[in-house]
């Protein structure tokens, strides 16, 4: 039997609003719950993960589909992808091992439909109401909005920590019925 895949939660908002900045926060905190975190992170930018000089970077560049580097203490797999196409996030959480985490937080991939936590700062200038869809299921900012959903303080990581974990526990209960 295969483990079922861990729910994914997307921490969404405009460039410049601080994503990286509240999950290096939120990670450590999840942690401390016993919340076991993956990440999936969208970048606009080509990814090259490897150092250049080093084997494996030599390796793959000579022409290597995939590219595993391991040791004790961590391994990676590189994969170039055959077109420049983005793979789908639902594949992307499906190369996650689901016997080594609870929660895929997902950074970006704003137009996705799955659960999110939206982010607002207003130094953005940007209108928020933009980033609301009905996959949201709270907002993070850092001045009062009037919106009916759950209004969580972008500043207090640790009540956002909270947040997640209700709604996790809240998943896995309503799942188990």
């Amino acid at each position: 039997m295969t483990q079922p895949h861990p729910p994914l939660l997307a921490i969404t908002a405009f460039s410049g609003t601080g994503k990286t900045t509240l999950l290096k926060q939120l990670i450590p905190l999840l942690n401390h719950t016993g919340i076991r975190i993956g990440i999936i992170k969208h970048t606009h930018h080509k990814v090259d993960v490897d150092t250049p000089g080093k084997d494996s970077y030599e390796l793959r560049k000579a022409g290597a589909r995939q590219t595993m580097v391991a040791s004790e203490a961590r391994w990676a797999l590189m994969t170039e992808n055959q077109q420049p196409v983005m793979p789908s996030l639902a594949w992307l959480a499906a190369q996650m091992d689901a016997t080594q985490i609870d929660l895929i937080l997902v950074e970006g991939f704003k137009h996705e439909p799955i659960t999110k936590i939206a982010l607002f700062r207003s130094q953005t200038g940007v209108e928020w109401r933009s980033l609301i869809d009905q996959h949201v299921i709270a907002v993070a900012s850092d001045v009062p909005l009037d919106i009916t959903l759950p209004l969580l303080d972008i500043n207090q990581p640790e009540a956002i920590a909270l947040f997640i974990k209700a709604w996790l526990h809240h998943r896995q209960d309503t799942s188990n019925e």
